[in-house]
């Protein structure tokens, strides 16, 4: 199967260890023998009396896991950064979760697109070779994670209810990616202008269009939207109530670091969650910080301006925003069998969330400005979660992002925190 790569994307390893120390890595029953074998002692670095590889859950449902320091770290990690299965034994003997990463594939029809994890730092930062330099390498990569029937998965659906061919949900995918990249607007209203007429989308119906006909709709809708555009972000008003609490909640989700099992379990631990969980809720006094990132700001804070999204920075969330649309990463199997009308609007919300984020950072550093690397730290803590953690894909959070567009806080969420 052919694969098309992000144009716009750059990418290599420069061992900051960031994807070592915070996320669990599944293994295969092929994998996990293949490391017992390799014989790992405390002479190799091991920590005397850990194992290797974890297990966990029922007979019926066992995850193998490589195991992790007690500082959280993988046991495989070394004191210089580096890999220690990688060291001994070369790239192909590590498992596969960590060759691919930070890449991703999705069947797309005929072919398979590629998208890029912004959890790693250098791909935020856009460091490293070009994607497409690097076509031979991925294309021997897909090999091993696309399955043998990808060419029969059918394209999510465009609304619920509402399904195309894959040669038509593409052109939906390519109205939205032409409008993000069209420099004319920030990218705050750029999203704006996609929500809208998204909006129209979710109430037509086009089992009698395709083709060049659907194309000219979109175009139509897409016009429409950008003429009604009002640049003042100001206009768009504050969010409700409401949207404010369940957005906040949705914030807390993005700034906990809970997809590593030695961060998660325990009763205290749990109390701890709930509690911030319930300043959230409330919205008063100080942010409890979630992770060693943060320090304690007053929530009141946050909702004041920040002197708007630098240049750099909205670079990197219009590229951010592109390469998850254009490889398929905020739909259908990429996410939770989401529509591509409620996979991008939750899509959407990863940009106001990240800017939440990025003035916490900056207002932790006593600063009232956003600078580009507090917008930067913000989009790999938030990608860290979204559509990889199980809690972005539960009834509750699908739940949460359809009562926002009801209330049409969406819309103003991304408004009110670009200001």
């Amino acid at each position: 199967m052919k694969i098309e790569l992000p144009t716009i994307q750059n990418w290599n390893c420069h061992s900051c260890a960031g994807c070592c120390t915070q996320h669990e890595v599944a293994i295969t029953e092929q994998e996990r023998q293949r490391i017992v074998d390799q014989g790992w002692t405390t002479a190799d670095g091991i920590p005397e009396g850990l194992p290797v590889v974890k297990t966990k859950g029922p007979p019926w449902a066992r995850q193998h896991l490589l195991n992790w320091k007690p500082d959280g770290s993988c046991i495989f990690l070394d004191d210089k950064g580096l890999c220690r299965i990688h060291a001994k034994f070369g790239e192909p003997a590590k498992p596969l979760a960590c060759r691919v990463y930070p890449y991703a594939f999705h069947p797309a029809g005929n072919k398979v697109v590629v998208s890029v994890r912004f959890s790693c730092p250098s791909a935020v930062e856009n460091k490293g070779r070009s994607l497409v330099d690097q076509r031979k390498d991925l294309e021997e990569l897909g090999k091993e994670v696309v399955p043998e029937f990808a060419q029969n998965v059918p394209p999510p659906p465009v609304s619920r209810g509402e399904t195309v061919e894959w040669r038509d949900f593409l052109r939906f995918v390519g109205n939205i990616e032409d409008d993000l990249a069209d420099d004319s607007l920030p990218v705050s209203l750029r999203l704006v202008s996609v929500l809208s007429w998204l909006k129209d989308v979710e109430r037509a119906k086009f089992g009698t269009l395709d083709g060049k006909s659907l194309e000219e709709l979109l175009l139509l809708l897409r016009q429409a939207a950008r003429s009604e555009i009002d640049e003042d972000l100001e206009s768009f008003g504050r969010p409700t109530r409401m949207g404010r609490l369940m957005f906040r909640l949705l914030v807390a989700n993005y700034a906990r670091r809970d997809t590593q099992g030695v961060n998660t379990g325990g009763l205290r631990h749990r109390i701890w969650l709930f509690r911030a969980a319930t300043r959230f809720s409330l919205g008063r006094g100080n942010v409890p910080p979630l992770q060693s990132v943060f320090t304690e700001v007053p929530f009141a804070r946050i909702e004041e301006p920040f002197g708007g999204i630098p240049d750099e920075a909205d670079e990197m969330l219009t590229r951010y925003l592109r390469v998850k649309v254009r490889g398929l990463q905020f739909c259908g199997r990429a996410f939770f069998g989401e529509s591509l009308v409620d996979g991008f609007r939750a899509l959407a919300l990863v940009v106001p969330a990240v800017l939440w984020v990025a003035r916490w950072l900056a207002a932790g550093e006593e600063r009232d400005r956003l600078e580009a690397n507090d917008v930067a730290r913000a989009i790999a803590i938030a990608d860290h979660f979204h559509a990889y953690s199980p809690a972005s894909g539960s009834r509750a959070a699908r739940s949460r992002v359809r009562i926002l567009e009801q209330l049409d806080d969406i819309r103003r969420l991304v408004a009110w925190y670009s200001r």
